[in-house]
Parts: structure tokens; sequence; C-alpha cells
């Protein structure tokens, strides 16, 4: 079902928990030029005695933050029966399951790793607060009613596939990070192997040799070639052949 059929309330109310002045500027400015009221709150406590006043529509946590941490705040906000059914989005780095297991424990509704994509964030919104929506609407008898990707979804798997479904989908997104730390590492250290080609190397005046770490002296082609992926072509330029070949630079000017 496409998303414009799908009423939500005109401008719903974000609370954002962040202890980060910078960061809580960035997201609230994302979310209100999208159209969202935002509320900010610099930690836990501060969340929580604002939701004394005002109750929002979705509660975007920092996980480690002073005083109460958002794995605390979540869990404080899922145990009071006036706010258990506002939905709570943790900001996380994922680093390790243990953190994944925290938020489930505490009933977190939804995770997004740090640092984000906005257009990411601005989606995952999107996606919770029309599944809140739908499910105020009315709860179905056996399984449960999503709304992914533009459409209704009817999920009737017990809770332990849905778990397995979880667990494996994190396993393999933390396997891909690992993967890329790896490349990354990689390229750094094929850097850093081009980077000892700068600096200063003793050439001789006369034949151009270089001398390398251990004190011999080798052709330069041979030392770039030992020292990168360079592979070398010999020809030679006009200014060699009018010296070294007259006759055939003769010829050529004919």
């Amino acid at each position: 079902m496409p998303v414009e059929n799908l009423t939500l309330k005109k401008h719903p109310t974000i609370l954002v928990v962040e202890d980060s002045a910078t960061q809580a500027l960035q997201l609230r400015s994302l979310l209100e030029e999208s159209g969202f009221d935002v509320v900010v709150a610099n930690n836990g406590a501060a969340a929580i005695s604002s939701m004394d006043e005002r109750v929002p529509d979705l509660v975007i946590s920092d996980i480690v933050m002073p005083e109460l941490d958002g794995y605390e705040l979540c869990r404080r906000i899922k145990a009071d029966n006036d706010l258990k059914g506002v939905p709570v989005l943790l900001l996380t780095q994922l680093s390790e399951p243990e953190d994944i297991v925290k938020g489930l424990e505490c009933g977190a509704d939804n995770f997004l790793t740090k640092p984000y994509d906005p257009q990411l964030l601005l989606s995952r919104i999107q996606y919770i607060l029309v599944n809140k929506n739908i499910r105020t609407q009315g709860r179905a008898e056996t399984g449960i009613e999503v709304f992914f990707a533009g459409r209704r979804h009817f999920i009737n798997s017990n809770r332990i596939q849905i778990l397995d479904l979880l667990f494996s989908t994190y396993e393999t997104t933390l396997r891909q990070k690992r993967e890329l730390e790896r490349v990354n590492q990689e390229l750094r250290e094929a850097l850093n192997t081009i980077d000892t080609l700068h600096g200063i190397l003793p050439i001789c005046s006369h034949c151009k040799k270089i001398r390398n770490d251990e004190g011999a002296w080798t052709r330069l082609e041979e030392y770039i070639g030992m020292h990168s992926d360079v592979q070398f072509s010999h020809g030679i330029c006009p200014e060699c052949l009018r010296k070294h070949y007259p006759e055939i630079a003769g010829k050529d000017r004919k």
C-alpha cells in the first residue's frame, strides 16, 4: 500500500534525548525541516521530566549519557502504563551482540547505527510511526501486521522465529561491517607503502641510481618497481635522440 494512503498525525512530536549539544542541534534541524515538532532533552532524567508534561509520538535516544542512559530510559518508558505505547528508537554503535540483547531486554522498538544517513533516519521514523498507527487501529488475533517498503505485511511467525531472523540479520550486518574495516585497514597499509616513496631519496648525480635502506645502489626503475606496482617501458626522448643519435634525428627532420 502506498505511503500516502496511510494517515499520520500532521506534525508528530519527537523527543530527542542526546547529551551532545552539537548532535542534538543537527538532529533537531533535520527533523524540524521534515515537518516534525521536536523537544530536546540532554539526558534520560530530563527526558522523563519532559514526558510528564507532554507525551511524544516517538523518542529518539542516544545510549551513552550521564545520569540515565538510553537503555534505562527505555526500560522506564516501557514500565509506565501511560508511556509504554511510545516507540523508542535507540541510536547505537552496535559494535557487539550484547548491544542488541540489551536493547531487546529494555523493550526498544528499533535501532539505528551511528553515524547515520539522514534519509535512512527519516525513513526509519516513518516506518515506526506508520506501524504504530496500524497497531492502534486494532490488533489481529494471531500474528502481527506491519508496514514495510511501502506495503502492509502480516507476520504470523512465533517469537523464536522472529528472534532468529533478528539475530541472523544483525550477524550479517556486523560481519559486513568488520569486513569493511578489514578492507579499509588494508587500504591504509597500501597507502603507507606508497608513502615510502615520499621524502628525500639519495640519488646519484650521474647515473641516477638510488641508494636503498640497506645502502645498496639500484637503478631508478628497479627501485620504483620494488616499491610500487609500476612497470616501465623504454623509449627515447627527442633531446636524447639529437644528442646520442644525431644521424637518426637528422633523418627525422627531412
